[in-house]
């Protein structure tokens, strides 16, 4: 375990020296551990072109780092690996930043599986610039407007109720609205993983989305969170349908659909299931639905039945496929 922390310090150490290329990923973000899920999460918004691909970094079971300022996004995955080998937040950026010759040009926060936090501030990240250290999350901005950004941030995640995404989407709208980076708006991400690891990090991130270049990130981070929990619905009503729990499944399609409504998709593949279920006549009005708005789904469907994920007979392919009557 020493020999591995060590190489993972002289790594950091030989990234930012000759490898790391500078970044002026300015922004502000967040990162917590929601003490009654154990779910760890991340959130940032910058004026900067992608943010989620260099700021967040999050593993379930070890922790969250943001990394910004002038960044070097090795901060992210040396992070975590050192709270992997069970280094605290505090002990793994203690030792990145020891390594680092540009770290007061860097801002950095870090959150472990436990909850401990640990940030830091260099003193030549540009004003305004600064972070609070709260229970389980710590919050931090440079370049913002004004020095009231990272104060609004904690309020509003110490106030805000909901999950833990509406924690970190709240402290993000409390920087914008307390003025925020004070060149603009241009992307935005969040990353939320699960309180352990299941070994499948494709189902350890629970959410995982970016908006890379918009005028108003943070509002298309919220449709896209709010699409997200919607899907979420969809997968547990699949899992549902797996267990043969009709009611359970339909009950999570319906929860989805009133997320989003406009969304065909959700209810195609609503429709598909509980005709598989035997529910046709209440799969009929969906599907008719669908069809009106997109004759390609009605395309689709007998496809469907020729590799057999539409379980219906002959005489109910043509009822599903008949012409709506014209009123």
């Amino acid at each position: 375990m020493h020999h591995l922390c060590a190489f993972l310090i002289f790594l950091v150490g030989l990234s930012t020296s000759l490898l790391a290329q500078e970044r002026p990923v300015h922004t502000y973000s967040i990162v917590a551990r929601d003490p009654d899920t154990g779910e760890i999460g991340v959130a940032v918004q910058s004026h900067w072109l992608s943010v989620g691909s260099l700021v967040p970094w999050a593993e379930a079971g070890v922790g969250a780092v943001a990394t910004q300022s002038f960044v070097d996004p090795a901060y992210g995955p040396l992070g975590l690996e050192l709270m992997r080998a069970g280094k605290t937040a505090g002990q793994a950026l203690d030792g990145l930043l020891a390594s680092d010759p540009g770290r007061e040009v860097r801002q950095v926060a870090m959150v472990d599986a436990k909850g401990t936090i640990a940030a830091f501030t260099g003193s030549n990240c540009i004003p305004a610039a600064g972070h609070i250290e709260g229970e389980q999350f710590s919050v931090q901005a440079n370049l913002m407007l004004n020095d009231k950004v990272w104060p609004a941030m904690a309020k509003a995640y110490r106030e805000i109720r909901g999950d833990l995404a509406d924690h970190l989407l709240a402290a993000l709208d409390a920087a914008q609205a307390a003025g925020g980076d004070i060149r603009g708006k241009q992307s935005a991400a969040i990353l939320i993983v699960r309180r352990n690891s299941t070994g499948k990090p494709w189902l350890d991130r629970l959410v995982d989305l970016r908006v890379e270049d918009h005028p108003e990130p943070l509002k298309e981070l919220r449709r896209l969170v709010a699409m997200r929990r919607a899907y979420r619905h969809m997968d547990d009503g699949d899992l549902a349908m797996e267990k043969k729990d009709v009611d359970r499944a339909l009950k999570s399609y319906s929860a989805a659909m009133q997320l989003n409504p406009e969304n065909l998709e959700m209810k195609y593949w609503s429709a598909v299931s509980m005709a598989n279920a035997g529910r046709l006549d209440d799969a009929l009005p969906l599907l008719k639905s669908v069809f009106a708005a997109d004759p390609n789904w009605r395309e689709l469907t007998p496809r469907l039945r020729k590799v057999d994920l539409l379980k219906v007979s002959e005489k109910d392919l043509a009822r599903i496929l008949a012409p709506t009557p014209s009123k």
